[in-house]
């Protein structure tokens, strides 16, 4: 048995550890780890990343998983690895080495040995001029003799298969460090919002079912028979009741839950967000927050250039034009361009009645016929485009390839005078109705950009897309809000009682960056008649209205104040600042592209007892 000293007693009063320490008493065999209380871990003196030439002589206590196993004969190395790096463990002692041939890779260890120098350095390891000559080892974990994969491979290994043994998965370097990059910049994002003077709120996960655009998740309420609530798809109303209960500055790192489809940059059922909202803003003041946040945290996490507020800001009906999308990609120079009307009177009849848009590419015309042909498949086969017309302004002015035989001199010359295109420039045409030719344009652009290798490198181009329409044509042909429906309409009370809702704008925005949404955000509707016009128009009653958002048309009634915020993507900022191309790469257990967690094996069927104290039953076809 020992006592703890007074020095001791002193030292775990200032760790925090206990306030009030009299005599405590510990085992012998808990010595090793009473050294630790408030250090590195419980087991080891160090970690394996951070024993350097300096520490030779010394002794050292380390533990970690087994990486890989060398036996030489006389001499066995291991490189054990933990989450700070690799230390090589040499085993020279016959009885250690009788014991590591029960050894497998994965398992976890602890050693403890004297540091000495290498004779071969290794000076791609940050430990590579020590060894530690083992004198005890302690198997704490072992693991099966097989693996499902290895764990540290460039080989590819099946994305199920990883989502399985997620577990393994995570200790994968590369992984293994977008988790922890994750970690510093959700630090990062609340020191600067704490810093701005913003407060930190929880707001409920139980919630009530709104209209924000995608499906909602429910859950039954067992207290409450035949009622549900809502996964918030956003904290949208919680944050404005915050604003209505008196708080200047609110934000939180929310779970936002949305049953969608799973894409790349998109991860199915859940996704966090860095939710603000501010009382006595404007549109301008939402700006200043993110254009101070957003760039310098990601300046800070990545080698590439960000861009600097302010922000380039695109209205919505520029961006479509110019893009054929909301969210544009800075970083392609290509510009789609509306040339309907050079082409309204040709003679090629696929273009007779259609809106025509062109994509000039500088230098594009030195690319073959197989190139061309090759776009065209894209826009067929992914665009579902009935096909892209394409021709070349060849170096010496003449215009060959393609439909080059319908375009007339006059056509030429208006091309080069008012639409500024090159000689040896490639030309490519969408011709469709309005949206549609929109739409294409815009994924055919996306695609020439990399064909062509046009993006511009190591760097974060971000602009606001503004003045979105407060409305659009659902397909069924109502009118149905375009974005966010609690957000203020410009011109107010008066713009929705005397404008076509089809060309009212809305006080909302988004961030893009290098083509991606990053955040959506707006001022808010914070009028209880202007919240209820605007409902109306969309085909909601004043008692809808009541009924769906009562708790905010109740709130409104009580001396509101103008209200703004945004709400920038978590998942989404990781991914791009860690340059991966599929969002679950930064997210330790994420679902696969079905929506399923292999790992917990959900969702799952549930027992009819379980059914019954929630009220409810399966209707199921067999």
């Amino acid at each position: 048995m020992i006592n703890i000293k007074d020095k001791n007693k002193k030292a775990l009063k200032t760790q925090g550890i206990c306030d009030n320490i009299v005599t405590i008493k510990f085992k012998k065999s808990y010595r090793k780890r009473i050294r630790q209380i408030g250090g590195i871990n419980m087991y080891r003196t160090k970690t394996c990343g951070e024993l350097r030439i300096g520490d030779v002589g010394n002794e050292v206590e380390l533990a970690g998983w087994i990486q890989k196993i060398r036996n030489l004969g006389g001499m066995i190395f291991i490189d054990l690895r933990d989450e700070f790096g690799i230390t090589q463990i040499v085993l020279n002692d016959e009885e250690l080495q009788e014991k590591a041939k029960e050894l497998t890779t994965e398992s976890c260890i602890s050693i403890s040995g004297k540091i000495v120098e290498r004779t071969n350095k290794n000076p791609n390891m940050a430990t590579g001029e020590i060894e530690v000559v083992a004198n005890k080892i302690e198997v704490l974990g072992k693991c099966k003799n097989v693996l499902p994969f290895e764990i540290n491979t460039t080989q590819e290994v099946r994305e199920d298969l990883r989502l399985e043994y997620r577990f393994l998965d995570l200790r994968n370097e590369k992984l293994h460090n977008n988790i922890l990059l994750r970690s510093k910049i959700l630090k990062t994002l609340r020191d600067k919002m704490d810093e701005l003077g913003f407060t930190e709120v929880q707001t409920p996960i139980l919630a009530n079912s709104s209209p924000e655009g995608a499906r909602d998740y429910l859950v039954p309420s067992r207290l409450n028979p035949g009622e549900f609530y809502a996964l918030p798809q956003a904290p949208q109303q919680f944050k404005q009741l915050l604003m209505v209960g008196g708080f200047n500055k609110y934000y939180q790192i929310a779970p936002c839950f949305r049953d969608e489809d799973p894409r790349a940059d998109r991860a199915p059922g859940e996704f966090y967000q860095l939710d603000f909202e501010m009382s006595f803003a404007t549109q301008e003041d939402v700006f200043k927050v993110i254009e101070g946040v957003i760039p310098d945290t990601f300046e800070k996490f990545s080698t590439w250039k960000a861009d600097k507020g302010p922000f380039i800001r695109i209205p919505y009906r520029e961006a479509m034009e110019k893009y054929g999308i909301d969210k544009p990609d800075l970083r392609n120079p290509l510009i789609i361009q509306d040339v309907t009307k050079i082409f309204e009177n040709s003679e090629f009849k696929a273009f007779e009645n259609k809106t025509m848009k062109m994509i000039a590419v500088p230098d594009g015309a030195e690319q073959g016929r197989k190139f061309f042909d090759k776009m065209t498949d894209f826009a067929v086969q992914e665009c579902e485009a009935k096909g892209l017309a394409w021709t070349k302004f060849e170096k010496d002015g003449t215009i060959q390839g393609g439909i080059a035989k319908f375009i007339t001199e006059e056509m030429k010359e208006k091309l080069k005078a008012e639409y500024g295109v090159k000689e040896n420039s490639a030309l490519f045409f969408i011709a469709d109705e309005f949206k549609k030719a929109q739409k294409i344009a815009g994924l055919v652009r996306i695609e020439l950009g990399k064909r062509y290798d046009l993006l511009e490198k190591d760097v974060f181009r971000f602009c606001f897309i503004v003045d979105f329409p407060m409305y659009e044509l659902s397909d069924e042909g109502t009118i149905d809000f375009n974005h966010n429906p609690f957000s203020m309409p410009q011109g107010g009370i008066e713009a929705l009682e005397t404008q076509d809702p089809l060309d009212i704008l809305a006080y909302q925005f988004d961030l893009v960056c290098n083509g991606y949404e990053m955040a959506s955000g707006a001022v808010r509707n914070h009028s209880p008649e202007i919240m209820v016009k605007a409902f109306e128009i969309a085909g909601y009653t004043e008692e809808d209205v009541k009924n769906r958002f009562g708790a905010l048309y109740n709130a409104f009634q009580y001396g509101t104040p103008p209200h703004a915020g945004a709400a920038p993507g978590v998942d989404r900022m990781v991914m791009l600042i860690e340059n991966s191309q599929n969002i679950r790469e930064v997210i330790a257990f994420p679902k696969n592209k079905r929506a399923r967690d292999l790992l917990m094996r959900a969702p799952s069927t549930v027992t009819e007892e379980q059914l019954k104290d929630v009220h409810i039953k399966l209707d199921l076809e067999k």
